[in-house]
């Protein structure tokens, strides 16, 4: 699983993932509702030394990472660069949504008329 940094601007949530070694076109990200998941495949190399010493510590194949996002954010929203080996994506915040005041006969008074009668 890649290491993630998460950050907060005013605008926008901000998800760097490091991916060393990982060619870009083997990285994929997907929008699906509110969550955000990389994708990535890093292909094992094969080098051997002369010297007879072999040793392989770094991890390769498939995996991907899903993080939540901002509710209501849209694929437009998000931009996405990839420099370096660190993968780094801007969603903007959407915009909230503010309370409206109802005003009741849209500020016509109202007459209410009847006729009276006995029971």
């Amino acid at each position: 699983m890649p290491a993630l940094d998460v950050w907060e601007t005013d605008d926008e949530v901000v998800y760097a993932f490091d991916l060393p070694g990982v060619p870009e076109d083997k990285v994929s990200i997907e929008l699906n509702d509110d969550a955000l998941t990389v994708s990535a495949t890093r292909e094992r190399e094969d080098k051997r030394s002369d010297d007879g010493f072999f040793r392989l510590e770094r991890r390769f194949g498939s995996f991907s990472r899903t993080v939540g996002v901002p509710q209501g954010a849209s694929e437009d929203a998000i931009k996405a660069d990839f420099t370096d080996g660190v993968l780094e994506i801007r969603v903007a915040k959407p915009e909230q949504r503010k309370p409206r005041r109802i005003e009741l006969g849209r500020g016509q008074k109202k007459t209410i008329e009847g006729n009276a009668s006995k029971a």
